[in-house]
């Protein structure tokens, strides 16, 4: 049932939210520290660990299919309400999480492209012009 997508999204919220709040503890942030993220990041892989093992059913899906829709507005939401000026007066922290983020996604896509492999036939064959066709 879809319920069962939305239960298995609050256990991941519970848990990116205990792993955020430590995750700031440990840095000294007192703060919860990419709680959300850390969530939809434990939503993915058990969703995908579940579908392995076939105990994910069609309606299940469609929840966290829903939920994981609605990610992008959430975390646009959120990051409405943070103060950027207060984070990079508190610090060069800020600044070093927001370009190590980048160059990591970026360096992860590009792990993803090359590990990616394209078969032949999805190409299309390349035309070389010969003299009789070039005027």
């Amino acid at each position: 049932m879809i319920i069962y997508g939305t239960a298995l999204l609050a256990i991941c919220h519970l848990l990116g939210i205990f792993l955020g709040d430590l995750l700031g503890t440990l840095i000294g942030a007192k703060t919860n520290v990419g709680g959300v993220g850390i969530a939809m990041i434990l939503l993915i892989c058990a969703r995908l660990w579940m579908h392995k093992k076939g105990w994910m059913p069609e309606q299940t899906e469609m929840g966290v299919a829903f939920w994981g829709a609605m990610y992008i507005p959430v975390v646009v939401a959120m990051a409405a309400q943070q103060n950027v000026l207060t984070a990079l007066r508190g610090g060069p922290v800020a600044l070093l999480a927001a370009v190590g983020s980048v160059v990591v996604c970026a360096c992860v896509i590009a792990l993803i492209n090359r590990g990616e492999k394209v078969e032949e036939s999805a190409l299309p064959p390349l035309e070389v012009p010969t003299p009789a066709t070039v005027r």
